[in-house]
């Protein structure tokens, strides 16, 4: 550990040494992060007032109006039903910060949990925010800025534009309680990849060696390298920064192709190849339409009137066009082709499938 620390003294002091950038070269701090090092989420439960009519008359909004109510000294009768539509129940939801300190401020967000029909013009209450162990972390209140609005008639017409039920209050919660981070606990510092990935856990470890000295880094698995570090927090806080302004060149990603089927998005890697592969590319319309006629005999003729069906198919074929991909084809064959031809999202999504299918699509075919 002596000798860490005295290493790491040494660089502070000679701090002109870099390590030479390469191209493609990543931050350690853009590719990993500290064990322990985390934002947390708090949720509370309050109430919004002064809305222009357009909040609600639910049970559970009477319930939380009288008991605020009786907090402030105000008791009123069960049997009595307060009109409130200026009031909404609500859940607020914050994110803390890692190191937030007693104090600070934090953005919260307020959504409606009833049936108000806007949020918009009203104040939020005093709100506890827990946090999963159910400790009070912060305290919400203040008014709301409301992005959408919504319009209703008589008539029971309606517009509304963006979501008029949920608001922001900017440094609307005052942090009551830190989240301590053990940062200063321990002989070692883990750093957790983003991407796992083994050759990029191996380089990272590989770049703090050959900075801090031999053995200082450790690539566990393929998303943790730990760090000795030293335990004085004012110079683990130093290390940390040297440590994570870093670069190294990261692993390249594995070959995929991402298809979202819901919006026809395509994404296709720089590393995917094609073997050797022939892809026709046509479309066969088939149109099937149904006419009634109405077959009437004449005045004299004694007979009736039967209305008959007749069916109309149409066939249609389009040009149908084949192209031939080499060994190795990459990526911008395989767009030039499809360009060519013409193909539509849709159509390319099916010919990737196949392609996967044949065996001749070198990557992994993600569809979400």
């Amino acid at each position: 550990m002596k000798s860490v620390i005295n290493t790491f003294l040494n660089i502070l002091v000679v701090s002109s040494i870099l390590i030479g950038s390469q191209a493609n070269a990543q931050r350690v701090k853009d590719l990993a992060s500290i064990q322990g090092i985390r934002d947390n989420q708090l949720v509370g439960y309050g109430l919004v007032v002064g809305l222009p009519g357009t909040g609600e008359q639910s049970p559970f909004t009477e319930q939380s109006f009288k008991t605020m109510l009786n907090n402030f000294g105000i008791s009123m009768p069960d049997s009595v039903k307060p009109k409130i539509k200026n009031v909404a129940a609500v859940a607020v939801s914050a994110t803390l910060p890692p190191f937030t300190k007693p104090g600070q401020t934090i953005d919260v967000t307020v959504s409606s949990i009833g049936s108000a029909g806007s949020l918009n013009g009203g104040t939020l209450l005093q709100t506890f925010l827990k946090g999963v162990d159910g400790k009070v972390y912060a305290v919400a209140q203040g008014s709301l800025v409301v992005g959408g609005f919504g319009v209703q008639g008589d008539d029971g017409s309606r517009i509304i534009a963006n979501t008029p039920t949920v608001g922001r209050i900017a440094n609307g919660a005052l942090v009551e309680r830190e989240v301590l981070t053990g940062l200063g606990h321990g002989d070692h510092l883990t750093f957790n990849l983003h991407q796992p990935d083994f050759t990029t856990a191996k380089r990272m470890a590989d770049v703090i060696n050959q900075l801090v000295g031999p053995n200082t880094a450790t690539a566990v698995d393929a998303t943790s390298v730990q760090v000795m570090a030293p335990r004085d927090i004012g110079q683990r806080v130093s290390y940390i920064s040297t440590l994570e302004n870093l670069e190294f060149v990261p692993a390249d990603a594995p070959a995929k192709v991402i298809v979202n089927s819901r919006t026809g998005t395509i994404v296709i890697g720089q590393d995917v190849k094609l073997r050797p592969a022939a892809i026709t590319h046509g479309g066969l319309t088939v149109t099937i339409a149904q006419n009634q006629q109405v077959s009437q005999p004449n005045a004299f003729a004694d007979g009736e009137t039967v209305v008959t069906k007749q069916s109309i198919i149409d066939v249609a074929q389009d040009d149908t066009r084949m192209f031939v991909l080499d060994t190795g084809a990459t990526l911008d064959e395989l767009v030039r082709a499809m360009n060519e031809i013409g193909a539509a999202p849709g159509d390319l999504m099916a010919i990737l499938e196949a392609l996967k299918e044949a065996g001749a699509l070198q990557g992994e075919l993600v569809i979400i």
